[in-house]
Parts: structure tokens; C-alpha cells; sequence
């Protein structure tokens, strides 16, 4: 879509649950802008417009510019709150100020491919996707759209964890700077390094063979 990244905002001067109750019966969504030097300022945003950019995935994970008289502010999505009854109704967003100098924290998304020719799929296993995004640690210059894990190397019972992703240049994972306190002896896994992805036989199949096992060192030692 035209301008996907650049969101046309108001300034807004009414606070408070009743203020933001009568944006929203006017079509509007109250939002925030905060961050850097500057004190935060009040938003409302068209409320069609702004599901529209939120279609996208890569507006989750991009430097946005926000129109506000006139004036331009580079910020992030860092907050979205919806309906509990309806993912299309946005009820708030909180857009937080960037800042070419200083590293930002965000959750991106994780891309899997390779899933259909993985050796642990062909062998009759199931991709369980335990992760679906991340959060990270870079400046906004190295912010990724999203970070594809290539899983078509996994065999059966096998898995790729967070220390083993494909980082883009100068983007960290904030769980492993947690890590890297830890004492562990060598070759242990640290308790942060979780897996994001593992292909294991399905339950039923597993059971099975466990059951035909049985009944065959039932069978022996009758023999």
C-alpha cells in the first residue's frame, strides 16, 4: 500500500477512560508517543487507516514515521492493544521515539522454511514451531523484518535453539545477553538458550512403538 510506513497522526488534549471512549465511537484510536528527550504526546489516529497498515507484517518491524502537524517523528510500534473480542478493533497503540545512536529492543518475527523437505519430516516426524518471534537488541539501522530459520536440515528428534540462529549483522538476542551470567558446566545448555523449533515423531506413532517393543521382550522371555 501508498506511504505503508508513514501514519498520519492528531494531536489530542482530552485524558482519561471517557475521552478515550469517544475517540473510539468517532472512529479514532488514542495512542502515545514516547521516548528520547522529549515528553510524551497524546495521539489519535484514524482508525481504518491504521488497521490498514497493520495488515502488514513488515509494519511491525519497521522504522515508521508518524505525521504530526506537519512534522515527522521516527518512532517504532512498540505496543498494540485490541479488542478481546475482535483482532480488528484496535482500542490503543504506543509508538515509541528512535534514536539513530542508541540500540532499541523489539520482537520480530521468525520465518521458517525448509519445513517440507526436512530429513526428520521425511522420516514421518512433525514440525512443532515452539517460537513464533523473538526479541532483540540493535540500533534502529539494523532493525530486521523478520528472522528466518531454515529447518531443513532437522532430523528426527532433532531441534535448532535460540543460539543457533542466523543473526543479520549487528542484531543480538536479549535472552542470550542473560546467558552469558550464567556458570555451566561444560557442554550444559543454558536454561535461556530455548529451542525454537523440533520435529519429533507424533505421540501415537511413539506410543506404538513403544507398545510393539513391549511385546516383544514380552514374547522373548516367554520363549
Amino acid at each position: 500500500m501508498k506511504n505503508l510506513f508513514e501514519v498520519q497522526a492528531e494531536l489530542r488534549t482530552d485524558e482519561g477512560k471517557g475521552a478515550s471512549r469517544r475517540l473510539r465511537h468517532a472512529g479514532k484510536v488514542p495512542a502515545i508517543m514516547y521516548g528520547g528527550d522529549d515528553a510524551p504526546v497524546s495521539l489519535a489516529l484514524d482508525h481504518n487507516k491504521f488497521l490498514r497498515h497493520l495488515q502488514e507484517e513488515a509494519f511491525y518491524a519497521h522504522i515508521l514515521t508518524i505525521v504530526v502537524d506537519g512534522k515527522k517523528h521516527q518512532v517504532v510500534l512498540k505496543d498494540l492493544q485490541r479488542h478481546p473480542a475482535s483482532d480488528v478493533k484496535i482500542m490503543h497503540a504506543d509508538f515509541l521515539r528512535v534514536d539513530a545512536k542508541h540500540a532499541m529492543t523489539m520482537s520480530v518475527q521468525l520465518h521458517f522454511v525448509g519445513d517440507d523437505v526436512a530429513p526428520g519430516v521425511k522420516a514421518g516426524g512433525k514440525v512443532s514451531h515452539l517460537m513464533t518471534d523473538v526479541e532483540i537488541s540493535c540500533l534502529p539501522k539494523d532493525l530486521p523484518e523478520f528472522i528466518e530459520v531454515d529447518t531443513s536440515a532437522i532430523e528426527l528428534d532433532g531441534s535448532i535453539h535460540l543460539s543457533e540462529l542466523v543473526l543479520p549483522e549487528g542484531v543480538t538476542l536479549t535472552a542470550l545477553t542473560h546467558a552469558q551470567d550464567e556458570e555451566l558446566e561444560e557442554g550444559a545448555r543454558s536454561a535461556y538458550d530455548q529451542a525454537v523449533v523440533s520435529i519429533h515423531a507424533p505421540r501415537g506413532v511413539v506410543e506404538e512403538d513403544d507398545d510393539a517393543e513391549a511385546a516383544e521382550e514380552e514374547a522373548a522371555t516367554e520363549e
